[in-house]
């Protein structure tokens, strides 16, 4: 019954589709009135239609033929098509329209006829996509011409400004400006502010391609047309880098530049990373979805295209500086690169997010990069460590003064502590227990590296001090190191890591250090100045070792003078205390002596010759100790 009933509408049908089938639309009208009762029933009826009218696609055909008409005009035209409204209003009407009969012919593309008139209007499609393309390609550098790159130039922001006096100085104090009219100069100011959204093209011309972009990604030329975007602003953010200092270095040429030109390189780099990450990526984000509105996956893809090489040309030397050299003297320009790169996350996050499938590897790629340059970090310390290690022991320094890798060490860390949340930051993870013990557990990474480093200088700085054969003089070069090692902790972050038990503690070291002196040089000279006072009032020869103990004091204090006068204290204060303190122990000494000798027996007249020294001359003898060979203490710097 089902089967003989819709061989009676067949029929009916096709006694319709004969009777209007004179007109080009309205025997394919009947067609779809039927079909949307029963999408099979389409396919018999243009089978049985088929059969009796082999033009059965006589519309589609004539509705080809009139667009190929159109289409082809525009497509053999030497001139641009968008150079004038109207052409390109109708060339996309065109477009459309074919779009549209492609789309309405498709589900019938199993009659021969049909596919044959598909075939024809596929290719048609495809030389106004190339036209299109051509098109795109087209407005996209006209539209860049208006835009002036030199305003970014060298992360810089230019505005123009007028100049009514006939000179003006610009900051390198060369006269800029000239007579008579007003000019209208570009004057760069270094970015600070980053919110800035460039518009490289005109509101137009964004327009006009995004109509182009909507027809391509619906004929399925969506790929096509993002390469095509693509190639123009790539070449356009190439540009820009280039502008802003930035050179195309390979791994293996950033590894052979001097240091001296790396540290230019860098200082460029960052400028650029700044610029791109924070002005041109976004730039170009909104671009792309301005030009790409409504069709994400192809605006993700252009992203990507566009800002791929110019991201990994950025990464590439932030690894290259992560993997090169790890000597100490590179630390704080490594931190600079850390710092830049680990500030600018959020943006690369933003830009290079899970939710744009093209661009994850970038952000995931920044990420690696970033923490490869704190394993850097992490490694050129341990470099400063080997070399306070391998700094030998051959040469006394002159006078037991500060001795250069002292003063190195100790002015790196202070340097490198004024980048101390980074250095947590690095540390944080990485650092195994190990060190001075006398820091609490709830000690932070930092100072645990800082407390060891401290403590792998003060060793080798006592290994040093051996090489003196004056035990005195070797206490003197430990508390020069000690009384310096300490000020630079106390002045600076590394007070605060190491905390005050450690300064306290070193503080107490010095002080030993002044007491090992004060025995080692004075314990004798005091031990010839002590007197028997019960019997020197009545014994003449008690009264004569006085005399002779007299001389002893004179030749051993003349050579302690000679020998510490050029000995050398840095420190201002500590060079005062330790006059006082000899001065102290020995002048009431002396005193008492020369006391003790006025009023002895057998005094006479031959007493004052063998006084070579006053008290006051004594006084003034001691002040003169520890000025070093030209009579300066020494830097302290």
């Amino acid at each position: 019954m089902a089967e003989n009933g819709e061989e009676k509408l067949i029929a009916v049908a096709r006694h319709i589709a004969k009777t209007l089938g004179h007109t080009d639309n309205m025997a394919d009208d009947i067609l779809q009135i039927f079909s949307n009762f029963d999408g099979r029933l389409r396919e018999k009826l243009s089978e049985k239609l088929g059969d009796e009218d082999p033009r059965g696609c006589v519309a589609f055909e004539q509705t080809l033929k009139s667009l190929d008409r159109q289409i082809t005009r525009y497509v053999a035209s030497d001139h641009p098509i968008w150079s004038d409204s109207a052409d390109s209003s109708a060339f996309l009407d065109a477009v459309d329209e074919l779009l549209a009969a492609i789309r309405d012919w498709t589900p019938m593309s199993g009659e021969k006829t049909v596919a044959a008139c598909l075939d024809r209007a596929d290719d048609l499609l495809q030389q106004a996509m190339f036209r299109l393309e051509d098109e795109f390609k087209s407005l996209m550098e006209r539209g860049g011409e208006s835009f002036d790159l030199t305003r970014y130039q060298n992360g810089e922001l230019a505005t123009n400004y007028s100049f009514d006096s006939e000179e003006d100085e610009d900051e390198d104090g060369e006269m800029i400006g000239s007579g008579g009219e007003d000019h209208q100069i570009p004057v760069a100011h270094p970015i600070s502010d980053y919110d800035i959204v460039i518009d490289a093209l005109p509101s137009v011309t964004v327009n006009d391609l995004r109509e182009i972009a909507k027809r391509m990604v619906a004929a399925g030329f969506g790929k096509e047309c993002s390469h095509a975007y693509s190639s123009c602003r790539r070449e356009f953010l190439e540009e820009s880098l280039s502008r802003l200092g930035l050179q195309k270095l390979s791994i293996e040429e950033v590894h052979k530049m001097p240091w001296s030109d790396l540290e230019d390189e860098i200082e460029r780099w960052i400028k650029a990373v700044n610029v791109a990450l924070r002005i041109l990526f976004p730039s170009e984000r909104r671009l792309c979805d301005r030009v790409f509105f409504g069709f994400s996956s192809a605006a993700d893809l252009s992203f990507m295209e566009v800002c791929r090489g110019s991201t990994i040309q950025l990464l590439n030397f932030a690894d290259a500086v992560a993997i090169g050299s790890r000597a100490p003297e590179r630390l704080f320009k490594v931190l600079d690169v850390f710092e830049t790169l680990g500030d600018l996350m959020p943006e690369f996050e933003a830009m290079f997010s899970d939710q744009n499938k093209y661009c994850l590897f970038l952000g995931n790629e920044a990420v690696t990069i970033w923490k490869r340059l704190g394993e850097a970090i992490r490694g050129i310390f341990m470099e400063l460590e080997n070399l306070i290690r391998r700094d030998p022991a051959k040469t006394a320094v002159p006078g037991g003064g500060l001795h250069p890798i002292t003063r190195y060490v100790m002015n790196y860390l202070r340097a490198a502590c004024r980048s101390r949340q980074t250095l947590e930051q690095v540390f944080e993870e990485s650092i195994a227990p190990r060190g001075d013990r006398s820091l609490s557990s709830s000690s932070s990474s930092l100072s645990v590296q800082m407390a060891w480093i401290m403590e792998l200088l003060e060793s080798n700085v006592e290994s040093k001090s051996k090489i003196y054969r004056d035990p005195a003089l070797c206490y003197v070069f430990m508390m020069n190191n000690g009384r310096y090692i300490v000020q630079k902790v106390k002045d600076s972050e590394l007070g605060s890591l190491l905390g005050d038990d450690w300064i306290r503690k070193h503080n107490a070291k010095v002080r030993q250090y002044h007491v090992n002196y004060q025995r080692s040089s004075w314990n004798r000279v005091l031990g010839v100045l002590k007197t028997d006072n019960s019997s020197l009032a009545s014994n003449v020869a008690a009264s004569k070792g006085l005399k002779e103990k007299l001389k002893l004091f004179n030749t051993l204090f003349e050579e302690i003078y000679k020998t510490q006068s050029t000995w050398v204290i840095f420190d201002e204060q500590m060079r005062e205390e330790m006059r006082i303190s000899v001065a102290g122990t020995l002048s009431p000494a002396y005193r008492n002596f020369l006391g003790r000798l006025q009023v002895a027996p057998d005094n006479g007249k031959h007493t004052e010759k063998h006084i070579r020294y006053s008290v006051e001359d004594l006084e003034a003898r001691i002040n003169e100790f520890f000025q070093g060979s030209g009579g300066s203490a020494g830097s302290r710097k």
